[in-house]
């Protein structure tokens, strides 16, 4: 697994989506402003995480989008898979297709590497990810004081 700039963008924004005020719609222009993801490659991420139910929008004046989830809802395993991203290290897309029909000698690793990925990443919500962003600011505020 190479965990692209669509899963990394993909979690940036929704991060980015649920930090603010969650009653008032957020535009792409502005998601893509704050976190520097061209507008474009941020319209292809939404209409997937739109599609996932993730997110809703808002049509007309004054719209864009909205989480449709809870942020403590939603893992960060959800968020890169509904972009279609990959957590998977092996190469062989299966059980035995690593070498000439046989599994590689590095099988195992990989797959279980993987596993400690996905694990990771799905013990992971949204919520504690901001929690923990806003508490390291907090100390690092605390300590240039």
């Amino acid at each position: 697994m190479q965990l692209t700039t669509k899963g990394r963008y993909a979690v940036t924004a929704m991060l980015d989506l649920a930090s603010n005020d969650s009653t008032r719609p957020v535009t792409l222009d502005m998601i893509s402003q704050r976190q520097n993801i061209s507008l474009s490659y941020l319209e292809q991420l939404f209409a997937k995480l739109r599609k996932a139910s993730l997110v809703k929008s808002i049509r007309g004046p004054g719209g864009g989008y909205l989480l449709n989830v809870d942020p403590v809802d939603v893992t960060l395993t959800e968020i890169i898979e509904a972009v279609d991203e990959n957590i998977d290290l092996r190469r062989c897309h299966g059980s035995k297709n690593c070498l000439r029909g046989k599994q590689c000698l590095s099988h195992h690793l990989w797959c279980e590497v993987s596993d400690q990925i996905r694990g990771f990443l799905s013990s992971r919500n949204l919520q504690q990810v901001m929690d923990d962003y806003y508490t390291n600011q907090d100390i690092k505020v605390k300590l240039t004081v």
